[in-house]
């Protein structure tokens, strides 16, 4: 919704700007020029990006239709999950934990929390430092680092779409310009015609580079900043993790471990204190 909200308020400020000018809306109507610029500016994107980061793209940005899908409610039910796995291995020993992370879409502690269990990223996440906890083989320091490597590879990875995106909305406006320079070549052939014969297809042109800037500053680019707000707020839901883990692995209590994690939540969806407390020991 904010999506279609903030594309409809540049095409009005624009639109209707240049509507209450006085202009013509049928000049601004050059569909080979949106061709130009739009079908070059994808083959660019094709050309320099990996088959995987195209497809991540293609399926990211109707995403944004549907606005943040990280509510407060998901990172609540992550310190709630967090908070069970940790009072069962803190009453049964770490050994408990077996059967729950071996086959997590079994376990009576996993399947409280559905919504989590569709992000297979962040279960196999918890599953795999879990498990490294239970085999007891590296301390403290070492797990941490281990984790700071693999979430500084899952930010990389979650970025590149949304650095695809925002590139290819740079090279917009060079588009532009080519088609207006495709544009003018064509006006020279009716050089010898009346004015408001030239006059038109100069106009036509000038549309070319008008239409790759308010394509790359209206709405490509603002969708890759939107592509790379997403992947942050997935790198939070990480990151809350392991700071819940490091946390029960230096002794603290499940209560304590997951106000470690509450903490490093961002302010907006970060739930109180007694209300995080609450609703773990309620689930």
């Amino acid at each position: 919704m904010k999506l279609i909200i903030g594309l409809l308020m540049v095409l009005g400020a624009v639109i209707g700007g240049y509507l209450a000018s006085g202009g013509d809306l049928l000049a601004l109507y050059q569909p080979f020029e949106l061709v130009i610029i739009f079908g070059g500016a994808l083959g660019a994107f094709v050309i320099a990006n990996p088959g995987k980061v195209v497809k991540e793209a293609a399926s990211g940005l109707p995403g944004l239709l549907k606005g943040n899908k990280y509510k407060k409610q998901v990172y609540m039910d992550l310190l709630g999950l967090m908070y069970a796995l940790f009072s069962k291995s803190r009453k049964e020993g770490l050994m408990a934990l077996e059967g729950d992370i071996d086959e997590p879409e079994q376990s009576e502690i996993f399947k409280t929390y559905p919504a989590l269990l569709k992000n297979h990223h962040l279960i196999d996440f918890i599953c795999d430092y879990l498990r490294l906890m239970v085999g007891g083989n590296m301390n403290a320091f070492e797990l941490e680092g281990l984790m700071d490597v693999e979430l500084d590879t899952h930010h990389e990875e979650g970025h590149k779409a949304s650095a695809a995106v925002t590139a290819m909305g740079d090279g917009l406006p060079a588009f532009g310009i080519v088609a207006a320079v495709m544009g003018v070549v064509i006006t020279m052939g009716f050089i010898s015609e009346p004015p408001e014969v030239l006059g038109h297809h100069v106009g036509a042109a000038l549309v070319g580079t008008f239409l790759g800037i308010l394509l790359a500053y209206g709405f490509v680019g603002p969708m890759g900043n939107a592509l790379a707000a997403q992947a942050e707020e997935d790198s939070k839901l990480f990151e809350c993790a392991k700071v819940c883990i490091m946390a029960t692995l230096n002794g603290y209590t499940p209560q304590i471990a997951v106000e470690f994690g509450r903490k490093a939540l961002f302010s907006h969806v970060r739930p109180g204190f007694t209300e995080l407390e609450e609703f773990v020991k309620g689930s």
